[in-house]
């Protein structure tokens, strides 16, 4: 993450009825932000077109995440995921995230949607120190071997629920 801004520790909440939308390119380039996203993350439509999405990637949200998300969308396949993010100003939100591919005619990805709603408080609970541990791993890994130390004690945490990562995540999510 390129951005130099220091996290507060005041949260941002979503309503329970809103929803951040955004698209990007098959890099991760926003090329559409709606204005929840603009309200939430504190950043004006000028700063967030053509920029990379993690510009809003809290440093408390391990990299593995990131992979395991790359992954999965580069199999043409949805993910669902816990996300914490960080707006302009330092403050920070959680989101439940949904990113699908968007494909051409053809069914060829073209770039990716991504809708996030408000998760329940017993998700953040949950999942905190799930990400507390992969960030330690991160760490203990080194730069270079953190994003693959991380996914690989997510993958290990959910092979030992004897589940699969979507019935997880899935199962964080409440209304």
């Amino acid at each position: 993450m390129k951005n130099k801004i220091t996290p507060t520790q005041h949260e941002v909440r979503l309503g329970a009825d809103e929803m951040i939308v955004t698209k990007t390119d098959l890099t991760g380039r926003i090329t559409y932000a709606n204005r929840t996203f603009m309200r939430i993350s504190n950043f004006p439509e000028r700063d967030l077109l053509g920029v990379q999405h993690n510009i809003v990637r809290h440093p408390d949200m391990p990299r593995g995440v990131y992979r395991f998300m790359w992954e999965t969308l580069k199999q043409g396949q949805e993910f669902f995921g816990l996300v914490k993010n960080m707006s302009s100003d330092g403050d920070f939100y959680w989101v439940f995230a949904n990113v699908t591919p968007d494909l051409d005619a053809s069914g060829k990805a073209m770039g990716y949607f991504s809708v996030r709603r408000r998760p329940s408080e017993e998700a953040v609970r949950a999942v905190v120190p799930v990400y507390a541990a992969m960030m330690r791993a991160e760490r203990e890994a080194g730069p270079a071997n953190a994003p693959d130390a991380s996914m690989a004690l997510l993958k290990q945490l959910i092979a030992d629920q004897n589940t699969t990562y979507d019935r997880f995540v899935l199962g964080l999510y409440q209304d």
